[in-house]
């Protein structure tokens, strides 16, 4: 308890929110994350992997199915933060969400979210296709049952979280009508349950032996647990790979060097260090781990460029 006020005396006083439409305004968009849009991007994995991604019809499906994501996922941080927002007050960090800090009405976030949470899937259905929009909806029901209890479930709350990473990345091909080739679920399913974990440990090795866990679920964890469960997802994520890079299809490259088996190093050095981070405990939000370390946004740009020469067929 007395840690625990000693935190909240420590945390900075809140701002006194923004009235007026202006800061409505600004208030909900902070509340949409956008630090979390970047995320989004993973629409265009599927594509890219097929070789489809710059014809006209693919950049205007791929823009429209990332807006259609973000204003889903903004729809669920709405209506989450919504429901937490008597709860969020209490915390010395989440007090200053725009919901429970007043900024933004309770019932205007459960209105613009639910607004969001109908339109993002009725658009996707005209704009797009029945598949996109079925997929938006899954992901739309799945993460508010997270918000409401599966985020309390031991192991569930992991794959959630993954299935979330998952989806972003089928449905670039499915909006373009790309079959979805078995290793490239695999790989991207278990790399985020790699990236997922990771940061999960690194959060319950942060806070070992301090009390105000930011996560109920990090109490339940252990650490060696949560470490066994990101080795187990690299691995496999790397075997997946290993395997697609192996796989000709049928159809024998004729590039000038073996891009799509020369690309499986730099995927391996790029997991082994970003294990780095997992390691140590500091592998937070894996765009931060990507974007302040340069070897590893290094490893990446040299695997993103095999990995398109391999596509190419150069």
């Amino acid at each position: 308890m007395a840690e625990r006020t000693a935190l909240l005396e420590r945390a900075p006083a809140a701002a006194a929110p923004e009235r007026g439409p202006g800061g409505l305004a600004r208030g909900l968009l902070r509340t949409a994350r956008p630090r979390q849009w970047v995320k989004n991007v993973l629409v265009v994995a599927a594509p890219a992997a097929a070789g489809r991604l710059f014809s006209e019809h693919a950049l205007v499906q791929l823009a429209l199915v990332f807006a259609l994501f973000t204003a889903c996922a903004a729809a669920v941080y709405l209506i989450n933060d919504a429901r937490d927002a008597d709860a969020d007050r209490a915390h010395p960090v989440k007090r200053h969400r725009p919901v429970a800090a007043g900024q933004v009405p309770v019932p205007v976030a459960y209105a613009v979210g639910g607004a969001l949470a109908v339109l993002g899937p009725a658009a996707a259905t005209v704009l797009c296709s029945p598949a996109v929009a079925a997929l938006l909806t899954a992901y739309i029901g799945m993460q508010l049952a997270y918000c409401v209890s599966l985020k309390h479930v031991l192991v569930v709350d992991l794959v959630v979280v993954t299935t979330g990473f998952l989806m972003r990345a089928m449905v670039g091909g499915l909006a373009l009508g790309i079959p979805l080739s078995r290793w490239f679920l695999i790989t991207t399913g278990f790399g985020a349950l790699f990236m997922v974990s990771a940061k999960r440990y690194s959060e319950a090795v942060q806070m070992a032996g301090k009390a105000g866990a930011t996560r109920a679920l990090l109490t339940e964890y252990t650490t060696g647990y949560l470490r066994f469960v990101w080795q187990l997802a690299a691995g496999v994520s790397v075997l997946g790979y290993c395997l697609w890079a192996l796989e000709e299809g049928g159809v024998p490259s004729t590039g000038l060097l073996p891009w799509r088996q020369l690309s499986m190093v730099a995927f391996i050095l790029a997991v082994l260090r970003y294990a780095v981070f997992a390691d140590r405990g500091t592998a937070g939000e894996p765009e931060d781990v990507v974007l302040h370390d340069r070897a590893l946004a290094l490893i990446g740009l040299v695997w993103l460029a095999m990995y398109g020469l391999a596509v190419a067929n150069w």
